[in-house]
């Protein structure tokens, strides 16, 4: 579900904004190894929204479903205090190749097709300094990645039907929420995490320089990365980077799996316990 006051920075465009609807959808499906089929979306409008926002809207979601193949059959539309876009997306597979969340081993590879922290980087210019990309064109990329995400890319696909992967899961609550997600489907586990250039992008650490940010504040509570994560037995490490190579995808390996249940980084050679669980939208505040 997509909500304006939660999801939808200022500077983001009508077309955006319905492209991402859909992007954010499917990614939940992906990463289980599901390829999308069709999509229904409950649509509410508010009564500020004029007919070119409508139309702007509509196209982003339309062009987006065209790109990926993906059969538009309809939904509702009702009228609310703000926008809200509600997709279901659905697909068809063997049950015995999706990719779950239970299923991780001791000693398993974590592995990530993506690196961390480009929307950490976004929505601090976005939303705390209220830039625009005119302003730091040197953050493109991080501002991009709020504004038009990257298309999801097909590594759970590759993984699903090999059966390569012991679990997954969309990394779009933020890191370090996605693992303790992981860590409660998987009871007597835990994770290592490498804090290392494996993990985070270039351009993070150049921002976290810049403007004297905690690298992991930006790595772990960023969100909406879509990024996929999965645990993969060491054994078939080498198997599923060639695979993945050769669709032309990446993974990175970024952690392990441990016998504890917590999750830790390595930092310059220091354990250390994350604390943090990323983006709750029901989090209470301390009374």
């Amino acid at each position: 579900m997509l909500v304006s006051t939660t999801d939808i920075p200022e500077q983001m465009n009508f077309y955006q904004v319905g492209r991402k609807s859909v992007l954010m959808n499917i990614s939940d499906l992906i990463v289980k190894g599901v390829n999308p089929r069709g999509i229904i979306i409950s649509l509410g409008l508010s009564e500020s929204t004029n007919l070119k926002e409508f139309k702007e809207l509509m196209e982003g979601i339309i062009d987006y479903c065209v790109k990926l193949d993906l059969d538009y059959i309809g939904g509702d539309i009702n009228k609310t205090q703000e926008l809200i876009i509600n997709p279901t997306v659905f697909g068809f597979h063997d049950t015995k190749k999706i990719i779950y969340r239970r299923g991780i081993k001791l000693n398993d590879y974590i592995v990530a097709n993506g690196k961390f922290g480009l929307t950490g980087v976004g929505f601090d210019i976005l939303l705390k300094k209220k830039g625009i990309l005119q302003e730091f064109p040197k953050y493109k990329r991080s501002i991009m990645s709020i504004l038009e995400p990257e298309d999801i890319s097909n590594e759970a696909l590759i993984l699903s039907e090999k059966n390569l992967a012991t679990a997954s899961i969309d990394s779009s609550d933020g890191l370090a929420k996605s693992l303790t997600d992981l860590l409660h489907s998987n009871p007597n586990y835990g994770f290592e995490i490498d804090f290392d250039e494996n993990l985070i992008d270039p351009e993070v650490f150049q921002y976290s320089q810049e403007f004297n940010i905690p690298l992991e504040n930006l790595i772990f509570n960023g969100g909406e990365e879509f990024i996929h994560l999965f645990t993969i037995n060491p054994d078939n490490y080498g198997s599923a980077l060639k695979a993945i190579q050769a669709k032309e995808g990446q993974i990175f390996k970024i952690g392990r799996v441990i016998s504890e249940e917590n999750i830790y980084y390595i930092s310059d050679g220091k354990k250390i316990e994350l604390k943090s669980f990323g983006f709750e939208h029901f989090k209470q505040k301390n009374s």
